[in-house]
């Protein structure tokens, strides 16, 4: 099932190229909606049934969760296309305030970055609370899947930190979310993201180095997981590429949609344009070496 947010705030359920307006349940939310949804399913059904449809094309989406408690994000947690081992498990907060939505705009702010990369990931949404999560016990956390695009900006005296990944407009997510129970295996799941048309990065989460599962372990052990906290689950570094005034940004993952966004700068800085191949050699290189994040300038 397909949860929206859309026009002045109101919950929805996408249907194909429809979408049945359901804030007459009751629930405010799209979150709302995913903590209750065993209850709420017989309801969802007759109004799928018999509600009015709109045309998706009629309505605004909106970030389907604008205000998540917490944004947690997993560092270099891929094996971008190698055999591994996986890297150390690690990840870093963004901050809340970067969500943006569907159509909406990164806007590059005035700050001293050699360039801004897109980084496409599969978010999952926690759905309930809890502290030291085993991994056999995570995928009851899970309510449900979006896709979310962690922008990076790239600092020289900076290699990784809260700051250059938390400015307004740096956590794009959506179109929608996907109901947990609707999505196969989170863990083969085709990602694409194109920037004007052209194909940057390209890859199943079938690569992830550490899943899901053990990446809410190992965050729950540090902090509580509450309803409506986001867990980017981390990005194959092959196929980066710069952000830069003008582009239209397309992420496509597989059982979920497509998020569209766009990017503005006021300064009007250029980078060259296509795949930006370093990090992802660099991350290739720790892999194959064994370096852990931190003994290098590390990449997200």
């Amino acid at each position: 099932m397909k949860i929206a947010l859309f026009n002045e705030g109101r919950v929805g359920v996408v249907n194909g190229n429809d979408i049945v307006e359901i804030s007459d349940l009751g629930h405010g939310s799209v979150l709302d909606v995913l903590v209750a949804l065993e209850t709420l399913r017989p309801q969802i059904e007759r109004a799928l049934a018999s509600g009015d449809r709109m045309p998706l094309e009629s309505v605004r989406l909106l970030a389907p969760i604008p205000r998540p408690g917490k944004i947690l994000a997993m560092g270099s947690n891929y094996l971008e296309g190698t055999e591994g081992p996986p890297l150390p498990i690690w990840a870093f907060f963004k901050s809340p305030d970067s969500i943006i939505g569907p159509e909406e705009t990164i806007v590059l702010p005035n700050v001293s970055a050699r360039i801004f990369h897109h980084e496409a990931e599969l978010v999952a949404i926690i759905g309930k609370k809890g502290k030291n999560i085993s991994p056999e016990e995570a995928p009851s956390h899970v309510c449900g899947y979006t896709a979310g695009i962690d922008v990076s900006g790239r600092f020289e005296h900076l290699p990784t930190s809260i700051l250059n990944k938390s400015h307004d407009g740096f956590a794009p997510i959506g179109p929608w979310v996907v109901t947990a129970d609707d999505i196969s295996d989170p863990h083969d799941l085709h990602v694409r993201l194109r920037v004007d048309g052209q194909p940057r990065q390209d890859f199943s989460t079938s690569d992830m180095g550490h899943r899901i599962w053990d990446s809410i372990a190992y965050l729950s052990a540090v902090t509580p997981l509450n309803p409506g906290d986001l867990i980017f689950t981390g990005t194959n570094h092959q196929g980066l590429g710069a952000l830069q005034n003008g582009d239209k940004v397309e992420l496509e993952i597989e059982e979920i949609g497509t998020l569209r966004v766009h990017v503005a700068d006021p300064l009007n800085r250029t980078w060259p344009k296509g795949i930006d191949r370093e990090i992802g050699q660099r991350v290739i290189e720790m892999i194959r070496t064994g370096t852990p994040p931190g003994s290098q300038r590390p990449a997200k």
